[in-house]
């Protein structure tokens, strides 16, 4: 199990995958890794773009993004909340310290027996359209609340249980924050890197969305080829958004992903693989490799990997308190 953090390497209202070569697209995101990130990558192996990446892998240029999370106040201004790092209950000195990122992990539960994703290839999990509970989404997005200060989480697997995992928002204020989780298919057809809805092309198991701790589920016929249960984790730094008197007179919860979603349920995320040669395939041949450190993979430290950015292409305020979400009506500034 590779398990790395990659701090933002841009917030912007862009989606190369969905939305290929608007600028800008309908809502924000953000995106971390290689810094050859753009409108128009939709084709090709990224790998060779960019000239850094914020993940602490240095062999790995892919790019990850999700919407952000947005604090609804009574006055009707949104407020972005902010990431925290990891979950304190790993070592792991560079995503506890990185703040404002995503967790990946890439798990092989069959060392020997899984196949790497190629130089070209890009996939999408979970639906922004949706608003209601949907029984084959149970496994692969979720929530968890956390009841302890400073992000206290711990050890039961994301999306497995039905007591501390939830398809939609909390709907009380959590002490340590809230924790995403995005799940993504480990079945591919052979052929394809893409498809035009970026998922025909990759398939869950034939028992539904993975637990990451038991990546080997069996495959379909029509998606032979096991690829790595790659999953996306964001620590949503909600503490100072806890205070009661601030959250809506109704009873409702006050949070919205950046596409105006304030069930939850919309919950997605973006992936463009970009890993150098055959780094990724090597170390998930690896057995008993754990964390950050694998496979002679080579890491840099988290003041290094915060060096590398791209330049926003839209301009907007990105910090402030917001009368609009942005692409919803929000004026350029």
């Amino acid at each position: 199990m590779l398990r790395f953090g990659c701090p933002q390497v841009v917030i912007d209202r862009l989606d190369p995958l969905v939305n290929p070569g608007q600028i800008p697209s309908p809502h924000m995101h953000q995106i971390v890794g290689g810094n050859a990130f753009n409108a128009t990558m939709t084709k090709g192996d990224v790998s060779g773009a960019a000239s850094c990446t914020t993940c602490s892998f240095t062999e790995d240029l892919s790019n990850y993004w999700t919407a952000n999370v947005y604090f609804k106040a009574r006055n009707g201004t949104y407020k972005r909340v902010p990431q925290g790092g990891a979950a304190l209950q790993f070592n792991d000195k560079f995503s506890n310290t990185m703040k404002d990122g995503i967790l990946v992990y890439y798990v092989s539960a069959t060392p020997g027996k899984i196949t790497a994703p190629k130089p070209g290839f890009r996939m999408l999990s979970g639906d922004p359209t949706l608003r209601t509970a949907k029984s084959n989404m149970k496994m692969q997005n979720c929530y968890r609340c956390y009841t302890g200060p400073n992000f206290g989480g711990d050890n039961a697997a994301p999306c497995a249980d039905g007591k501390l995992d939830t398809q939609k928002f909390p709907t009380k204020p959590c002490l340590g924050g809230i924790r995403s989780n995005i799940l993504f298919p480990t079945c591919w057809d052979g052929v394809n890197l893409d498809s035009p809805n970026h998922q025909d092309h990759v398939a869950y198991p034939t028992s539904g969305p993975a637990n990451f701790l038991s990546a080997g589920s069996a495959c379909p016929s029509t998606h032979p080829i096991k690829i790595p249960q790659l999953m996306l984790e964001v620590v949503w730094d909600t503490t100072k958004f806890n205070n009661a008197a601030d959250w809506p007179t109704d009873g409702s919860q006050p949070f919205y992903l950046s596409h105006g979603d304030n069930t939850g349920y919309g919950q997605h995320a973006d992936y463009v693989f970009g890993w150098k040669d055959n780094s990724l395939q090597k170390a998930m041949d690896t057995s008993n490799c754990m964390g950050a450190s694998c496979a002679g993979l080579k890491s840099q430290a988290v003041d290094v990997a915060k060096k590398c950015a791209v330049k926003p292409v839209v301009n907007e305020d990105k910090e402030g308190w917001l009368k609009e979400l942005p692409g919803m009506a929000m004026p350029m500034v």
